[in-house]
């Protein structure tokens, strides 16, 4: 199907096609639209100005009715924007939580609001649901980086070791490695393995930093993820000597250096539980650019300065291809049998690893 602008006449009468009338979204904010997402308002108000919410409340109302129609659920990772995020995700969180929850979502259809890898390990633990993304073009620069080819070549140089595959890599790359991990799980999946040396692939600078943490032997893999790799060591002591207080805290795919000049280094989740936990009055989260909008909704008292790093990938997933999505079924995401079973295993090994 060609694409057309959702809202448009065309797209309309594309819709009617595959809707009933009572859920056809008209997409006009109405009072009633404006009633009904005034909760949701109130939950974005720091992170959304009042003349944005007209545009996004109508999406929203159309996308959470279709969910009851679809028997649907949204997963959306913490690097979605504050309107995705917080308005229509049934289930949010780093990439081991939505790989958690995609096992236990109640429901026919997933869609996955994040990148292609994300949607395809929901499609993984769920092979008989629809797991549909908004965006076939939401990749990343990690899966990008590596192939299954390049871990059977891997192996070969390396006879014997075991492969410990970060999730953010494509099916492939999965099935030919021995178990998953995520930024959050990276040190125990290593240690879990009982040996002395693994090969983790393919984030160089999360493999870096796992070796810091433990007395395994990490072999590297030179794959990085484009956002996290442009943050810098000079940028960091110049926001310190800026603002002497800020706290500082990193993803743990940033440069080492950067590593170095945090006050903690975590996953995403772990970032949001540092915020939590210690309510900082100023914070700077070395991370995509959109967290720091959805850390700051749970967090009222804290100040966020933000060095503002975009993951492109991520930015492809908007209200209207979510809504398009949920109303033509698609993209849908699907995976060659004959690769998906052994990519299974490994995501399951490690889902197992944390009950």
């Amino acid at each position: 199907m060609a694409t057309v602008q959702t809202g448009s006449p065309e797209w309309k009468a594309r819709a009617q096609a595959v809707l009933p009338p009572t859920l056809l979204p008209d997409l006009a904010y109405t009072p009633e639209v404006a009633a009904e997402t005034a909760h949701l308002y109130e939950r974005v108000k720091r992170v959304i100005p009042p003349i944005e919410w007209p545009g996004f409340a109508p999406y929203i109302k159309a996308i959470n009715d279709l969910k009851k129609a679809r028997n649907a659920v949204v997963l959306a990772h913490n690097y979605m924007t504050p309107e995705i995020f917080n308005c229509v995700a049934d289930v949010s969180g780093d990439s081991l939580q939505l790989a958690r929850e995609a096992v236990e979502a109640d429901a026919d259809v997933i869609v996955q609001c994040g990148v292609h890898f994300m949607a395809e390990t929901s499609k993984l633990l769920n092979p008989d649901k629809t797991v549909l993304i908004p965006d076939m073009r939401a990749g990343c620069s990690l899966a990008d980086s590596i192939t299954g080819a390049d871990v059977r070549a891997l192996r070969e140089a390396y006879p014997g070791v075991p492969v410990v595959t970060y999730v953010n890599t494509s099916a492939d790359v999965k099935a030919e490695s021995d178990i998953c991990c995520t930024s959050s799980n990276a040190v125990r999946v290593v240690e879990s393995l009982g040996v002395k040396r693994v090969i983790m692939i393919p984030d160089e600078f999360l493999a870096k930093w796992v070796q810091t943490q433990t007395d395994v032997e990490i072999i590297t893999w030179k794959g990085h993820c484009e956002v996290h790799e442009r943050f810098t060591a000079d940028e960091l002591r110049a926001y310190r000597e800026a603002d002497p207080g800020v706290k500082i805290i990193a993803h743990p795919e940033c440069p080492p250096d950067v590593i170095d000049e945090a006050d903690f280094t975590g996953s995403t989740s772990n970032m949001i539980k540092w915020v939590e936990d210690n309510q900082p009055s100023k914070v700077l989260l070395v991370t995509e650019c959109s967290m720091s909008d959805n850390v700051a909704v749970e967090a009222p008292n804290t100040e966020f300065v933000r060095p503002c790093n975009l993951c492109p990938h991520m930015k492809r997933i908007t209200l209207p291809k979510i809504l398009d999505s949920l109303v033509f079924m698609k993209e849908e995401v699907t995976i060659d049998p004959t690769v998906a079973d052994r990519a299974r295993a490994a995501v399951e090994r490690m889902i197992n690893l944390n009950h």
